[in-house]
């Protein structure tokens, strides 16, 4: 007996020893690729710091003098031409679709999942085919719907867009966040008569914030760098950051310095709403993943 646990110690020993060197390797290389996605990010910054001689060298001088050149520009500095409507453009269709998302792909979502309709498979795929279709095949019809509805250069008609585009992604998102929401909260509240509005309110949407916040999080997003659209059927009233953005690019050449500080602006309320709220976007893309 004495020598069978003596014989189990080292094994157990082996083991731990086993696991702590396979959690340093997965760190090291969850290390090693967020450096990688990191660095594009961190080149375009550097860039944007560079006179345009010094950033249009191959290979690129990092040591170079460092400059607020391209920033100054960027802001209208010499040039006199603001990006505060295009930005506020982007944050207006962006912000605007994604609240008519969440309002949609809630109640679609928990009747998919909480309170399934009959054929719900069917529902989802639906929904799923919208998506099937190459968005430039639909952009002539679009642009004709608009030009004859007199919508063309108006900031609504992208919001009708990016809430349609989104809208399919975010029900399924949303059934799968729903779909692990305790079903014995709901049964007690609809004992205690609570109608479906007061459930989607205080009990749904709170315990489902992660899922929630996560799909917000997606389809500001995709709305805020969405080109396509924004660069066929807006122009000078109506026109997004992004396409603001192709402004530097010019038949006199690609300003290289001027463009990443144009693109590190742009970035900046992505980064902002993803870092506000990474916590609830990793609890959200992993809930439900684990059984």
């Amino acid at each position: 007996m004495a020598a069978a646990v003596t014989a189990s110690r080292p094994v157990g020993r082996t083991t731990r020893v086993s696991g702590r060197r396979n959690a340093t390797l997965l760190g090291l290389l969850a290390w090693l690729f967020g450096v990688l996605f990191f660095l594009p990010f961190a080149w375009m910054v550097l860039t944007s710091l560079h006179s345009e001689s010094a950033a249009a060298t191959n290979p690129p001088s990092i040591g170079a003098g460092l400059t607020l050149q391209g920033y100054r520009e960027f802001f209208g500095a010499g040039t006199g031409v603001s990006p505060w409507p295009p930005l506020i453009n982007s944050l207006t269709a962006s912000v605007a679709s994604t609240l008519l998302v969440l309002l949609l792909s809630i109640p679609a979502a928990y009747a998919l999942s909480i309170r399934p309709v009959r054929k719900w498979t069917d529902v989802m795929f639906f929904f799923l085919s919208t998506k099937m279709l190459p968005a430039v095949a639909g952009l002539l019809p679009i642009y004709l719907i608009a030009q004859n509805a007199g919508m063309l250069d108006d900031i609504w008609l992208l919001v009708i867009l990016y809430t349609s585009m989104n809208l399919p992604i975010a029900v399924w998102m949303m059934r799968s966040f729903l779909a692990e929401v305790p079903k014995e909260l709901l049964e007690a509240a609809s004992i205690d008569g609570a109608g479906l509005a007061t459930i989607l309110v205080r009990i749904v949407a709170p315990v489902a914030m992660p899922g929630i916040a996560a799909t917000a999080l997606i389809s500001f997003i995709f709305s805020w760098n969405e080109l396509l659209f924004a660069r066929v059927l807006t122009g000078v009233v109506a026109g997004t950051a992004p396409v603001f953005l192709t402004g530097f690019v010019t038949s006199q050449g690609l300003f290289l310095a001027k463009v990443c500080a144009a693109a590190v602006c742009i970035s900046v309320p992505v980064l902002v709403a993803g870092f506000a709220a990474q916590d609830k976007l990793v609890q959200g893309l992993s809930l439900g993943a684990v059984k």
